[in-house]
């Protein structure tokens, strides 16, 4: 595999810049990510704890908001998470790294979920509609971080526990805080690219009946008017209803976006549109992350979607009492199953666009002569 010395990959021009302390801090993150995670832990925790003892509404969705209890449970889970970040750089016995390993993918599931909302915070801003819950944007972003903190120690770990470097990932001598060596620009194979695109199409069902609902038509037994009345009091929502957008189907525009950026080469390097960063690569970890966490929590929620749909619909549990706008169980049943759709669908989409980019964008941060003897072991392997 061809790599480039160049800061700019491909399109480079000169070479390299000297590492300064930011990017030196930045090199360092396999140490410093179980570090923060504690941190970020006891963070959480107070706040979490402050907004439980105050009676602080913090939305779960709209016209719903966290109870204490889950509030407290939630603090406690990050507060063991943390506690685990940190423990698992430690020497550990068998059972003690299936305790911390455990308790690692409960947080991961619980935070990464909560974690989901960034989009609509990003759409929110974008759209200029403004911020719906400070609290709740706030419970996002914390959300987000500390699933961030998690994720990239679990990362290091599994590279160190495998032999390799906690950073690349690949076995070398010396201490993998160099300057790194990054891949030329490339695009998702074709398999990829048909597999995330046939996923996506389980957001057409949800996106159209959505979007006719906002732009006034009637569809699956709703009326316009009654879908039009769950967006009344809620800024974001009412302001984009307003144009004839819905919300949630722009946030799943997004991910469209952030899903095309994975498998094409402007994904690897900034495009001319994004003016003074054109021809500059894209940090590693920028679309990564979002995408990981974003494809991990959409896909089990949709899956979950699914297997109610498919209970309620073969009569294995009792069908759903219709809430307005809906009018019929069966219609509830039949949008349950496209939410599942379009969830499962972008999710896995994502999953598959970040495997593929994850590869693609690998790095190396191993000096030349350990760069040419990991290019001839690839193109051996080739």
């Amino acid at each position: 595999m061809a790599v480039s010395t160049n800061s700019r990959t491909q399109l480079g021009a000169g070479p390299a810049p000297k590492g300064t302390a930011w990017t030196t801090w930045w090199r360092r993150w396999p140490t410093w990510a179980p570090r923060a995670a504690p941190a970020w832990g006891a963070v959480y925790a107070v706040v979490q704890t402050a907004w439980a003892a105050t009676g602080t509404s913090v939305p779960v969705k709209p016209h719903e908001v966290y109870p204490p209890g889950a509030q407290l449970a939630l603090a406690a889970l990050a507060v063991l998470g943390g506690a685990a970040a940190w423990a698992i750089t430690r020497p550990l016995g068998r059972p003690g790294r299936v305790v911390v390993s455990t308790v690692l993918a409960a947080a991961l599931l619980v935070f990464g979920a909560g974690a989901l909302g960034v989009m609509m915070i990003v759409v929110t801003l974008v759209t200029l509609s403004g911020i719906e819950s400070a609290t709740g944007a706030v419970h996002t972003l914390l959300n987000a971080v500390g699933a961030t903190f998690l994720l990239m120690t679990v990362v290091a770990y599994r590279r160190r526990r495998r032999g390799g470097c906690p950073r690349c990932g690949r076995p070398h001598a010396g201490a993998g805080d160099g300057t790194l060596i990054h891949p030329s620009a490339s695009m998702a194979s074709a398999r990829t690219q048909v597999t995330a695109y046939v996923f996506l199409c389980g957001l057409l069902p949800w996106a159209g009946l959505k979007t006719i609902w906002t732009l006034g038509g009637d569809a699956l037994g709703v009326m316009a008017e009654g879908w039009r009345k769950l967006s009344e009091g809620t800024g974001a929502a009412e302001s984009l209803a307003s144009v004839g957008l819905d919300v949630s189907v722009m946030a799943a525009l997004l991910g469209v976006f952030l899903l095309t950026g994975l498998m094409y080469r402007w994904g690897m390097v900034f495009p001319r549109w994004t003016l003074f960063l054109s021809g500059r690569r894209v940090p590693r970890l920028l679309p990564l992350i979002p995408a990981w966490l974003t494809g991990g929590a959409l896909s089990v929620y949709g899956v979950v979607l699914n297997v109610i749909a498919l209970l309620s619909a073969t009569g294995v549990i009792s069908a759903s009492e219709p809430k307005p706008p809906f009018t019929t169980s069966a219609d509830l049943t039949w949008m349950v199953w496209f939410g599942g759709l379009a969830f499962s669908g972008l999710g896995f989409a994502l999953i598959v666009a970040a495997r593929s980019y994850a590869a693609r964008t690998r790095y190396i941060c191993t000096g030349v002569e350990s760069v040419k003897g990991a290019e001839g072991a690839e193109t051996a392997g080739a």
